[in-house]
């Protein structure tokens, strides 16, 4: 816990400078409308991970990677110390002795929470790889042919490289996940502060359900699972939008830095595509205003932030976007075979529908969506009648917003269809909970939420809906804090739990020494290089930094 804490200290430290300086960079004169700290921390974490990405692709992620951010750092301080230290002097004003005091309950009980706990199966079987692989060579060509997994590439592990401390010769620390966790959390208990009528509000709504994903992950969360990431994420993004529309924000330029942060949701999974929907707001707002400047300027900011994404994903595996072949643009001679991309996608969409057999991926929706829906646990049975519900009323409340011209519910219906067509292709594709959890849970809890908020127009209502929000909270807080408290370790009061690691077996490979599990398929993070089987000859070259061949080349 105690070295979780000094790093979180060292991220807010690196993350605030950093996103304090580029949304002054963004922004110019707009920049006291983004004037907010959380927004510093959420632009800082965008702007770390792509530059922990662009340094990969030339040369490992440590202490170098490190050095160089704290001078980017020193040099914004020293560029904005006016700016900076006028901000610093405001924040006393800004925040709350009450707001301070949960920030730093939550911080502890947070970093504790990281400290300890489950480690994800991915996490064996590739997580950790990927990660090393970042810290030991930055990015390798064709890692993908060793193992395939190991081309799942994620924004994510570039930033966990970045901030694991494997350099220092002790483990390498893994506690990103939990410090988004403890950021949403933060954001979320903004609803308790700044009341103005005692009315709940839509993002309140979701605030909720922030709150109930992070009490579900709060064992979970100390693997760096890009799951974590993307999910933690969109729940930001869609408070945030609704907070603007909710006090009728009329500039277009928070709802854009809102677009370029969907951006980096997509580098961190490619579950988050469609988030990019939202951006047709500040689209529309900046061509009516004729901002052709600042129209380039967000496209430039959004390809920035995804170009070392897709730059890391052909190195590692030849395709453009893998392990999805529709886009087939190279042919260098590390790139992974297309039969064995298109298997690779088949299986994970199976397997998101609960199968194993690979054969099942041409079965119709009619037959493997029931069987998939049955297999779900009550609550989200729940969630998912009230999502295919929710779609016929979005419709309806569409159609009738555009009979009665009605602009008011552009903002609902934009943030809403978002989340429905999200939904939809997570749920056609691979509808694994933990890949989608936030769609399934969110469209609902938008659509019936604002049904909810529009019939009950009585206080009395809204008396009713927080009795049993808080009754709800505190069961699901009971549950939790005897959970954790069973769970309790002290061994992890001062260092973080290690990754799990597995009995392998050792090989030589072109003068190297390589892993492959004794059992089952995963090796964890201590024995590197590994793979879940034995490899053959797939060397490019004389080193490991030149790559590896595909199969076909191989032979």
């Amino acid at each position: 816990m105690l070295s979780i804490i000094f790093i979180w200290i060292y991220m807010l430290i690196t993350c605030y400078t950093l996103g304090f300086s580029a949304l002054r960079l963004i922004c110019g004169k707009g920049f006291s409308a983004v004037k907010r700290e959380s927004s510093f921390l959420y632009a800082g974490i965008v702007a770390v991970t792509v530059y922990s990405q662009f340094f990969s692709i030339f040369y490992r992620v440590g202490l170098l990677a490190n050095a160089v951010l704290l001078l980017a750092c020193a040099g914004c301080i020293l560029a904005l110390r006016r700016e900076l230290a006028g901000h610093l002097r405001e924040l006393p004003a800004l925040i709350t002795p009450g707001r301070a005091v949960t920030a730093v309950f939550l911080f502890l009980l947070f970093a504790y929470g990281t400290s300890t706990g489950v480690i994800h199966y991915d996490t064996g079987l590739y997580h950790a790889q990927s990660i090393r692989w970042i810290e030991e060579y930055g990015v390798v060509p064709g890692l993908g042919n060793l193992h395939s997994r190991l081309a799942y590439n994620s924004a994510a592990f570039g930033l966990s490289a970045l901030y694991s401390f494997s350099f220092l010769g002790g483990q390498s620390f893994h506690g990103c996940a939990g410090f988004m966790a403890w950021l949403l959390a933060v954001v979320c208990a903004e609803g308790l502060y700044g009341r103005r009528a005692g009315a709940p509000r839509l993002s309140d709504l979701v605030r909720v359900m922030g709150v109930y994903y992070l009490l579900i992950i709060f064992d979970e969360m100390v693997s760096p699972a890009s799951d974590y990431f993307m999910v933690l994420s969109v729940f930001f993004l869609v408070i945030r939008w609704l907070d603007l529309a909710e006090r009728k924000e009329g500039g277009w330029l928070s709802y854009g830095l809102l677009c370029v942060f969907a951006v980096f949701i997509v580098t961190v999974k490619l579950s988050g595509a469609l988030i990019l929907l939202l951006v047709l707001k500040p689209a529309v707002m900046m061509i009516r205003e004729k901002k052709g400047k600042e129209i380039a300027l967000f496209l430039g900011l959004g390809f920035f932030t995804a170009l070392p994404f897709f730059v890391r994903n052909v190195i590692l595996s030849g395709w453009l976007v893998y392990p999805f072949t529709f886009i087939d643009l190279f042919s260098f001679d590390f790139k992974i075979p297309k039969g064995m991309a298109d298997y690779d996608s088949r299986e994970i969409q199976v397997w998101g529908r609960g199968f194993s057999d690979v054969t099942r991926y041409e079965e119709p929706v009619a037959e493997w969506f029931p069987q998939w829906a049955a297999s779900l646990d009550f609550v989200n049975k729940v969630f998912l009648f009230l999502a295919l519900s929710g779609l016929a009323i979005l419709i309806l409340i569409g159609i009738f917003s555009i009979k009665k011209r009605e602009e008011g519910r552009g903002d609902f219906l934009l943030v809403a269809g978002t989340m429905a067509a999200s939904f939809l292709f997570w749920g056609m594709s691979a509808p694994l909970i933990r890949y989608g959890c936030v769609y399934l849970w969110l469209f609902p809890t938008l659509v019936w939420g604002y049904v909810y908020l529009k019939i009950s127009p009585g206080t009395d209502r809204y008396r009713i809906l927080g009795i049993l929000l808080v009754l709800a909270g505190c069961y699901k807080l009971g549950a939790f804090a005897v959970e954790t408290a069973r769970s309790a370790v002290p061994d992890y009061l001062v260092f973080q739990k290690d990754y799990e690691n597995f009995e392998t077996v050792p090989y030589e490979l072109c003068g190297y020494t390589f892993y492959y599990p004794r059992e089952g398929d995963r090796t964890g993070y201590r024995d590197f290089p590994a793979s879940p089987v034995k490899a053959g000859d797939i060397f490019r070259g004389e080193s490991i930094s030149d790559g590896f061949k595909d199969v076909i080349h191989s032979e």
